[in-house]
């Protein structure tokens, strides 16, 4: 058993596209709920610390411009200048009604106004804002000792990055927990929907007529009870299908003789027929015609029986297209022969294919036009892509859209079905047009001629030998 893709529908949206979607979903959730989770725990964790540190830190700051106050020389600025401040950090000091700040461009303006009133109140308080665009934790002490406020301005910049780092990894895993967990899901689907693509190409081996596929049934007591209903459903597919194809070859050829015996006896009494009354030899002519139509269907069916048994191997062999083309219309219209288009490369090059089926086709698609088209009004043939394409236009009132792949079907014949006489046809004819074609690897299609009419077309592989 080989891995490939289920024939006819590839990954598109199918149930491995469902598969692997769901992973990817189910994959991006849960990350997404870890990420998120992560973040706000370390967010929280993260700035409660730094909240924690920095309120430690100004009161121990504050302590220390206390101490400096306290001695008799010691001015706000000196007691300032004697904190070793962070980078980040800035300090400012209200101090008998007047206002110090540790660096230029910090003043009172920078504090929060609710945290600075409630501080000039004599509450300590701290606070996160933004200063300047930047987070910021701000703390305000009180120092009655020295009728002094003090305030600890820490930026939370370096934070943010640390936090903006920690979001984008958290991301990058999302991502990358996405990725995997649909490329999980495309393994799996492969593996489980492996089975269901080998029944898909085997049944489509087998509608193709290759009647002797099988599955293998593997180790996997799964998929070998699966594999065993599937090969025995063949089994007796196959078993019909010969013993219909036998039987239908059996009648034909047991009819052969009977017919051959009652042409032969119609013919004798045809020598004879001015010798018989008018009435008798309209019963006469009756019978010959039945007789002769009769023995065309029993030929055409052991024909189709020979093809289904498949015991008329190809026999290709070099021939000149145009020039086969041109002995079957003449054999069937002569007078065509100046409605006929030929290519070059069908006039003189030489095709590899086989002589016998292709001149059955020619002549049954010139017969069911004689019959069913009001005859034959052009016939062209070019090389075309890879194939030598042959054309057969009619003079008649065309196919129905509908009917147009039926009328290679075997004993159909349209409108004309149910209806008694040699124009009705057996409804073999293009059945084996269809079937001649197959086994040489070409296509026959019906659409509708320019003007009116229908449109034989006909694709066979140009192989040159």
């Amino acid at each position: 058993m080989t891995d490939a893709p289920v024939a006819g529908h590839g990954f598109g949206r199918g149930l491995r596209f469902r598969v692997t979607f769901a992973f990817a979903l189910s994959g991006l959730l849960v990350a997404t709920v870890i990420a998120a989770v992560t973040d706000t725990f370390a967010s929280r964790y993260l700035v409660r610390e730094r909240e924690q540190t920095a309120t430690q830190q100004a009161y121990l700051d504050a302590r220390l411009v206390r101490d400096e106050l306290s001695s008799t020389d010691r001015t706000p600025n000196d007691a300032l200048g004697a904190l070793e401040l962070p980078s980040g950090t800035d300090v400012i000091l209200f101090h008998e009604g007047q206002w110090f700040a540790s660096g230029l461009a910090t003043s009172e303006e920078s504090l929060p106004t609710e945290l600075r009133e409630r501080v000039l109140a004599g509450e300590p308080l701290h606070q996160r804002f933004h200063a300047a665009g930047q987070p910021a934790i701000a703390t305000g002490i009180p120092i009655p000792a020295v009728d002094a406020r003090f305030f600890e301005i820490v930026s939370l910049e370096e934070l943010e990055r640390t936090l903006g780092v920690i979001r984008a990894t958290l991301l990058g895993a999302a991502i990358t927990t996405t990725l995997g967990a649909a490329l999980l899901g495309l393994w799996i689907s492969r593996r489980v929907l492996r089975p269901v693509g080998e029944v898909s190409r085997a049944a489509v081996s087998i509608a193709d007529g290759d009647l002797d596929t099988r599955l293998d049934p593997g180790s996997d007591p799964d998929l070998a009870q699966l594999a065993t209903a599937f090969n025995a459903m063949v089994d007796a597919l196959q078993r019909r299908i010969e013993r219909d194809a036998r039987f239908a070859a059996d009648v034909s050829h047991e009819l052969r003789s009977p017919i051959t015996t009652l042409a032969a006896s119609a013919e004798m009494l045809q020598s004879r027929r001015s010798e018989l009354p008018e009435r008798s030899q309209r019963a006469l002519d009756l019978l010959v015609e039945e007789v002769r139509r009769f023995q065309d269907v029993v030929e055409e069916l052991l024909e189709l029986g020979r093809i289904d048994a498949g015991v008329e191997p190809l026999e290709p062999e070099p021939v000149i297209l145009g020039e086969l083309l041109l002995q079957a219309i003449t054999r069937g219209k002569g007078e065509l022969s100046s409605a006929v288009e030929l290519g070059m490369d069908v006039s003189t090059t030489p095709l590899l294919i086989d002589k016998r089926r292709l001149g059955r086709v020619l002549a049954n698609l010139f017969e069911n036009a004689e019959s069913h088209g009001g005859g034959v009004v052009a016939v062209t043939a070019h090389r075309t892509d890879g194939f030598a394409r042959i054309t057969v236009d009619d003079a008649g009132p065309g196919i129905p859209e509908t009917d147009r792949t039926k009328v290679f079907e075997r004993f159909y014949r349209g409108s004309a079905s149910g209806r008694r006489g040699s124009a009705s046809g057996s409804g073999l004819g293009l059945a084996l047009v269809a079937e001649h074609l197959a086994a040489m690897g070409g296509t026959v299609t019906v659409a509708d001629r320019p003007g009116g009419g229908a449109r034989a077309v006909v694709d066979i592989p140009w192989r040159e030998p």
